[in-house]
């Protein structure tokens, strides 16, 4: 059986996870051989190879609608291989990496120099998102039906705003008759400016431009419009407004497409540390205010918005070492992820590890169009291994990414992957989970 990635660690083989709970439920011992899910029991066969795996929660490969890997033209800052390094220790079996690198990806030629890159480096599966305009310019569209016929899934120009009505209004008819996804950056470039930080009581006392929350809002709810006309589906990204929050639970109740994700920094932070003026916590769009994390907490219980995506953003130290104004917008967050957002939903009192695989799997992929196991019997055995009383302090140190701007460094968070797999293969796997190996 060959290996579903290029940096697999090992194939389980024939082996049993004995004592896992899948998606937080009852313990069963869940049998692996030949890549799939062959059995789920309470007592699996006792002459079987296996892990004593008691308590630890069996979800998803977790995958991500936003990722920035930086390869080509930054590879100082992360490569396909680091970026699918740290993907694989966050739990994650699928990324989207978005087309912002140097040379854009906006033709059929960059799709497949990013997927034999992949193929040849990477520990994870990689999925190349194409840029709407050329050049991420916002005058011209790309060449979209070459795109999806080189199997292009999803088209944004992430780290900026396809601000011309007309032409993302041409991008969503397009995408609306090849059945794939247009993702927007909600930035609108007159009213947000040269914005540095959350327009409010924090820009006033640093002086920093401020970053008007009107400025995503706009953009969204012009944007779901133009979506409902053409039928085409829209993907909001990083949402960080309680406005927008509104917006999108306003056009799902017209039944219009219209999906959206948050990140883990934009449900815990506040731009009460963007006033701090540390690079770690400048990021695009900005962290907004207290009563914004908290109507993204709501959304996110209630399914207003549906996954949390990292918009992992690696920038190398030097970089981010800059004076606010010239440093970066960006913080990495692949292998932070999944802990923050534990954190969170303890501290709303919803912890549930059903919730989580919605966030960080299911959902994800229902919007991207992809199939991930279900972990039934049958199933590819595409999955992640957590340890729910692992605590952790962040450490960057070591992180596989080859960016340490985490702005969670030093924090004590909940949770840990032990262990990621795909199709039966080994993609990630610590200490913790390999000392459980029982012959």
């Amino acid at each position: 059986m060959s290996s579903p990635v290029a940096n697999a660690i090992s194939p389980l083989g024939t082996a049993v996870l004995r004592g896992v709970r899948p998606l937080g439920g009852t313990p069963v011992d869940v049998v692996v051989a030949d890549g799939t899910i062959a059995e789920i029991s309470p007592a699996a066969a006792g002459t079987l190879p296996g892990y004593r795996l008691d308590g630890m929660i069996l979800l998803p490969g977790f995958v991500d609608l936003h990722t920035h890997l930086r390869e080509p033209g930054a590879e100082e800052a992360e490569t396909i291989a680091s970026g699918t390094r740290a993907a694989a220790a966050g739990g994650y079996t699928d990324v989207f990496a978005m087309a912002n690198t140097d040379p854009v990806t906006d033709t059929p030629q960059r799709v497949t120099a990013i997927t034999g890159i992949a193929a040849s480096t990477a520990a994870c599966r990689v999925h190349p998102v194409a840029a709407i305009t050329r050049g991420l310019a916002g005058q011209q569209l790309t060449p979209m039906t070459e795109l999806i016929d080189h199997g292009v899934r999803m088209f944004s120009d992430d780290g900026k705003c396809v601000d011309d009505a007309a032409l993302l209004r041409e991008a969503l008819g397009i995408a609306a008759r090849h059945g794939v996804l247009v993702a927007q950056h909600a930035q609108h470039g007159q009213l947000a400016g040269d914005g540095q930080i959350n327009a409010g009581p924090a820009a006033q006392r640093t002086g920093l431009a401020p970053w008007p929350a009107v400025a995503e809002e706009t953009i969204v709810a012009r944007d779901a419009i133009l979506a409902a006309e053409a039928g085409a589906a829209l993907h909001v990204c990083h949402v960080s407004t309680a406005g927008t929050v509104e917006i999108i639970r306003w056009a799902k109740a017209q039944g219009w497409r219209v999906t959206a994700e948050v990140t883990p920094h934009h449900l815990l932070l506040t731009d009460e540390l963007a006033a701090l003026q540390d690079t770690r916590y400048k990021v695009n769009p900005p962290l907004r205010r207290d009563a914004d994390v908290a109507a993204l907490r709501e959304a996110v219980l209630d399914g207003t918005i549906d996954a949390v995506a990292t918009d992992h953003a690696p920038h190398t130290t030097a970089s981010k070492n800059r004076p606010w104004c010239s440093a970066p917008f960006g913080m990495s967050g692949l292998e932070t992820a999944l802990p923050v957002l534990a954190h969170v939903l303890t501290e709303t009192g919803a912890l549930d590890w059903e919730k989580v695989a919605e966030l960080l799997a299911f959902g994800p992929a229902r919007i991207a169009g992809i199939t991930t196991s279900a972990l039934r019997a049958g199933d590819p055995a595409t999955f992640c291994l957590i340890d729910p009383n692992a605590a952790q302090t962040v450490d960057p140190a070591r992180h596989h990414s080859n960016s340490v701007n985490t702005p969670f460094q030093g924090m004590r968070l909940p949770t840990r992957v032990i262990a990621t797999a795909i199709d039966g293969h080994l993609t990630h796997s610590t200490d913790a989970f390999d000392e459980t190996k029982q012959v």
